[in-house]
């Protein structure tokens, strides 16, 4: 009787929440505000996840972006810790590449405690829960703007009538779950809704789904230079193309990577599965040769093409666990790309 309630009330998504989208997810994987950069980077690769909350004890700390999001005994509602941040694989990264480039302390900046390293990059200054009641919809509506993650209360004790689209900077709970793009299409992936069949056939070009405005970096480019310049631009992921026709310098930057071929990605989440010992071999390599040796092989490009339907791009994502794919024209060429904010965003948008 349970199951068939379940199934009539996922058959829209008008009746899905926050709460469902949580169901299956583990309680929240966090690390303390003391713990080592050495520390939560075992934590990331051993639960096979790219960002990490940070938890601090009450009063001593501002939350990113002035949130106040504590966890309290659920008995006496006293407030047991405050997270105050979200540690990213980006900004392990950009820690050990970006402050020189010397790589014999690796050990001393492995040392570092996590709480002088939030807020290197920007996404770590982005905390944000979700109140377990807000719908499917408001919780497109929140990741369509470019929030990746999110923490949903297993039970909130915060009334929320000061919600904005679902979207909180204060919250007191017993306990969380974390809320990411990947679940929210991993959830439409695996159940068929009949309001999405409609849109999802639809492609991603006729959705505009795509944005045409695609950075690159080269064949050539190194680890530290390619840390750099994804930690400037904001970006935790680029396509290496092949550009013999460029100048030595533009191999150190950024470059329009429209009408290329791409010959691989280097992703912040290749550092998943490597050991300390070999980072330090490995940095100085070029982006292409660390992609190869941090996964043990020559890895596909995970891509698509510009009349590829919506429902082919999430199942690529879903399935290759990416949270991009690089749109290609018959003759193999970059011609934009299509992220997990770009996927939410149109489809959110074509269902208003």
């Amino acid at each position: 009787m349970q199951e068939e309630k379940s199934k009539e009330d996922h058959s829209r998504l008008i009746n899905v929440t926050a709460k469902d989208l949580t169901a299956r997810n583990r309680r929240l994987v966090e690390v303390p505000y003391t713990a080592t950069l050495s520390h939560a980077m075992n934590t990331l690769v051993a639960n096979s996840i790219s960002a990490l909350p940070v938890a601090a004890p009450p009063g001593h700390w501002i939350g990113a972006g002035g949130s106040m999001i504590m966890e309290s005994d659920k008995q006496t509602g006293v407030v047991r810790k405050h997270y105050i941040g979200i540690l990213t694989m980006l900004d392990i990264l950009a820690h050990i590449a970006g402050e020189d480039s010397n790589l014999s302390d690796l050990d001393r900046k492995m040392g570092s405690q996590v709480s002088s390293i939030i807020g290197h990059c920007l996404e770590g200054l982005s905390l944000w829960t979700l109140n377990p009641n807000t719908s499917l919809l408001e919780c497109m509506e929140v990741f369509s703007k470019g929030i990746h993650r999110a923490l949903v209360p297993v039970e909130s004790s915060i009334e929320s009538n000061n919600t904005i689209a679902g979207v909180e900077l204060i919250e007191s709970a017993s306990a969380y779950k974390m809320l990411t793009q990947m679940d929210l299409l991993r959830f439409l992936k695996d159940h068929h809704f009949d309001d999405l069949k409609t849109v999802l056939s639809r492609s991603i070009s006729d959705l505009r789904a795509v944005n045409d405005s695609v950075y690159a970096i080269t064949e050539r480019t190194t680890v530290s230079n390619a840390i750099n310049v994804m930690k400037g631009a904001l970006l935790n992921a680029v396509p290496i193309v092949h550009a013999p026709d460029i100048a030595q310098e533009d191999h150190l930057q950024l470059i329009n990577g429209r009408y290329r071929k791409v010959i691989g990605t280097f992703s912040a989440t290749d550092l998943k599965g490597c050991r300390l010992p070999e980072l330090q071999t490995w940095l100085p390599l070029t982006a292409l040769e660390f992609t190869e040796k941090a996964s043990g092989k020559e890895r596909d490009v995970v891509s698509c093409g510009v009349e590829s339907t919506m429902e082919e791009a999430i199942e690529k994502v879903v399935t290759k666990g990416v949270h991009r794919v690089w749109v290609m024209d018959q003759q193999g060429l970059l011609q934009g790309v299509v992220s997990l904010t770009d996927i939410i965003r149109s489809l959110r948008s074509a269902l208003s």
